[in-house]
């Protein structure tokens, strides 16, 4: 590359070449406008994007999110498995969902592959939630199965 910021392409078996510009790093005398680190006003968001300030699902009244730790990842997968087990409602329709039990097998599987893969890597607060957490979903599988 020149440094001059831009680079041109010669013809290639597809056609005529294509020229890229950088235009990072450059500023004119009072714009800003380039700067990666803030949102051009004028700039459009992407379709589909959520409005800023428009209470999508993440910006629900039902308050801050937990901490995003291990135990958080952990009770998430598993209160996944009982709404596919048909223990626990949707928590955004309310509604107890249709059971689905190579769903919740498969939830219950991740947990367990988990388990394994932490193995001596996690607290003692952390294993015994995890064992608890397999113990009774395992147990609840079962009976789902009946």
């Amino acid at each position: 590359m020149s440094g001059s910021g831009e680079e041109r392409d010669g013809e290639g078996p597809e056609g005529p070449g294509f020229v890229v510009i950088d235009k990072r790093g450059r500023e004119q005398a009072g714009d800003d406008a380039g700067s990666p680190s803030e949102p051009r006003p004028d700039a459009e968001a992407p379709a589909g994007a959520p409005e800023p300030g428009a209470g999508g699902a993440a910006g629900s009244s039902a308050g801050p999110l937990p901490e995003v730790d291990f135990s958080a990842l952990a009770i998430s997968l598993g209160t996944s498995a009982m709404m596919h087990l048909g223990i626990v409602a949707d928590p955004v329709t309310g509604q107890t969902v249709e059971k689905n039990l190579p769903l919740a097998h498969q939830t219950i599987d991740t947990l367990a592959m988990l388990q394994e893969k932490t193995r001596g890597n996690l607290t003692a607060e952390e294993e015994r939630l995890l064992q608890n957490l397999l113990t009774e979903l395992r147990m609840r599988y079962v009976e789902a199965g009946r």
